[in-house]
């Protein structure tokens, strides 16, 4: 059972960040050659040099919604437990660790290609406190040893459909905190107000904290 008593349900097993579109960047193991490349972004205040890579997400750019995000967020928590929910090549988790050298920063994806990346430029640059795990051995970590998730920060894949996308909050949300939040971004097109509307109904405070250039950030808490 996760550390704040509720009980995950049937959607956990389907909440590892579903690997269900073939040959794109929810692929577990992409078949497109790699093609790395290197690139040096602006990351919520400081300049890092990271590599991406083909098949991975956004591999050619900060992705917009991912800067909206990291544009709206507070400050992280300086201890506990950060997660970068579906990490791609790190740049959430790598804000986090700039933002927070104390706390343990975990970076999660299906996409094994996404998580090497996350751990090479987390090492590159010197975050120590990062760590990046395959998305269905942590979510087994965590509730195994009842670790509370003090934090998320999440552009989720809002394209794997309405249902995959249900699962994998349904799996990962419960995981917070009693005073722990999780801050999404999502695009108004793509069925942020809808998101947010089901979120309540499963029993979640959320707030819409900000809107730009066509995304929402949400900010989810449990309920009083």
């Amino acid at each position: 059972m996760p550390p704040n008593g509720l009980v995950l349900g049937p959607s956990r097993d389907r909440a590892r960040y579903p690997a269900v579109v073939t040959e794109h960047y929810f692929s577990a193991s992409p078949g497109v050659g790699s093609r790395e490349r290197e690139h040096r972004f602006m990351i919520r205040g400081v300049e890092h040099e990271v590599t991406t890579a083909a098949g991975v997400f956004s591999a050619d750019r900060l992705d917009k919604g991912t800067q909206v995000l990291l544009d709206h967020v507070p400050d992280p928590p300086a201890t506990g437990t950060l997660l970068d929910l579906g990490c791609g090549w790190g740049p959430i988790a790598l804000a986090l660790a700039d933002a927070s050298p104390g706390a343990s920063v975990l970076a999660t994806d299906v996409n094994e290609r996404a998580l090497d990346l996350t751990a090479r430029n987390a090492a590159g640059a010197g975050c120590t406190n990062v760590r990046a795990v395959e998305a269905g051995v942590l979510l087994d970590e965590l509730v195994s040893a009842g670790t509370p998730v003090d934090l998320i920060w999440s552009n989720p894949p809002v394209r794997v459909g309405k249902e995959a996308l249900h699962d994998l909050l349904g799996g990962w949300l419960p995981l917070l905190a009693p005073d722990g939040e999780a801050w999404l971004v999502v695009g108004r097109n793509l069925g942020a107000d809808s998101l947010v509307g089901w979120l309540g109904r499963q029993g979640w405070a959320v707030e819409k904290a900000a809107s730009s250039t066509g995304f929402r950030v949400l900010r989810v808490r449990h309920r009083p």
